[in-house]
């Protein structure tokens, strides 16, 4: 790995509604762009996003991805939205050959387009769209070992001033969202939240004992509550097994009610 390689797990919010001025992504926008600030621009960005699942793990290898906009029912300006970013083909094939080197079955596909996981919070935290992005989808079983060993075979990455982004959501039950809420269902989402925030934090934690809380995530505190699938989850997986250490203090923002929480690795050679 690169000396400087930052590993982020974000909450990216609803759909396309934190590029439309949505008073409850506010929070989610000034915490994206603060980050963003704080990093050194990226010479090359992999983003492993929630919105694509696959039976291998697969790369998006074309030199200039369209977008996907695979939401439904927003306004008309929403399918307009463009980040033309171009791909980056040399990324692609280092991650699809550590993927290989550590035994994982892995694709290449210089088809598809990227999907709003990546544009999203891209567009927020660099707008000018002049960095490079490959993204990496997630395995369809949704297995967490699958999605640590993952991270763990991107360590082989040498690659300078690589930025990885997690995009998902550390809360994602869409019925809650959307229904009034209430002390018993923010009690519950507090309590997943602490549990998540100790389990990436707390440096008193072993790695072994680290790697065991997130494989077996689905006996936290409410985790089916937050997590009712858990496509959104997986990509801090990813992340988690990439770095292998505590991350930085949490990054928290309350997104369509509900805390959410992000994490920040600087990872070492």
């Amino acid at each position: 790995m690169s000396t400087t390689t930052d590993v982020l797990f974000i909450s990216h919010g609803g759909g396309p509604l934190p590029l439309l001025g949505d008073p409850d992504h506010r929070e989610m926008v000034e915490r994206l762009t603060e980050i963003a600030g704080r990093l050194r621009k990226p010479a090359a960005i992999l983003v492993v996003s929630a919105h694509w699942e696959e039976s291998l793990p697969t790369i998006t290898s074309g030199a200039n991805p369209g977008l996907i906009h695979d939401y439904y029912g927003f306004p008309p300006e929403s399918y307009e939205i463009e980040y033309p970013c171009p791909g980056e083909l040399v990324l692609a094939r280092q991650v699809h050959q550590a993927l290989e080197q550590a035994g994982i079955a892995a694709r290449l596909d210089d088809r598809r387009g990227f999907d709003h996981g990546l544009f999203v919070p891209l567009k927020l935290m660099y707008p000018a769209a002049d960095i490079p992005c490959v993204q990496l989808s997630l395995v369809d079983s949704l297995d967490a070992a699958t999605h640590l060993a993952i991270g763990r075979a991107l360590q082989a990455l040498d690659v300078d001033d690589l930025l990885v982004i997690g995009s998902g959501f550390s809360f994602h039950n869409m019925a809650a969202f959307f229904a009034p809420s209430s002390p018993a269902t923010e009690a519950r989402n507090q309590a997943f939240e602490d549990w998540l925030e100790a389990t990436c934090t707390d440096t008193r934690i072993e790695e072994s004992a680290r790697a065991e809380r997130l494989i077996h995530w689905d006996r936290a505190p409410h985790a089916r509550f937050c997590h009712p699938r858990e496509e959104h989850l997986m990509p801090l997986h990813v992340c988690y097994g990439l770095a292998g250490r505590p991350s930085e203090p949490p990054i928290v923002a309350t997104i369509l009610g509900k805390k959410a929480g992000m994490f920040h690795w600087k990872v070492p050679a």
